[in-house]
């Protein structure tokens, strides 16, 4: 399947016309009005993606992470001990 571009017809106001120009740093407006539209979509996709960890539907497995931070601790008191010696 591949990407097909669709050309779409929006209205403005002046004024919010140049806030997106001004918010998204491009002096032309369809590239401005391009830009806002992909960062909000990207936005509301890592906004999904942080719901599901949020919620336990997504969750991250971390075998091994707290028997490694034991070991961290036990060499850092042990160099400590070494080093006040």
């Amino acid at each position: 399947m591949y990407a097909k571009n669709v050309k779409i017809t929006v209205e403005f106001s002046d004024f919010e016309l140049e806030d997106i120009q001004r918010i998204t740093g491009e002096r032309k407006k369809g590239p401005a009005i391009r830009k806002l539209v992909a960062d909000a979509l990207m936005m509301r996709k890592r906004e999904e993606i942080a719901q599901k960890f949020i919620s336990g539907k997504w969750g991250a497995d971390l075998e091994g992470f707290e028997e490694g931070r034991r070991r961290d601790r036990e060499e850092a008191s042990q160099l400590e001990s070494e080093w006040r010696d």
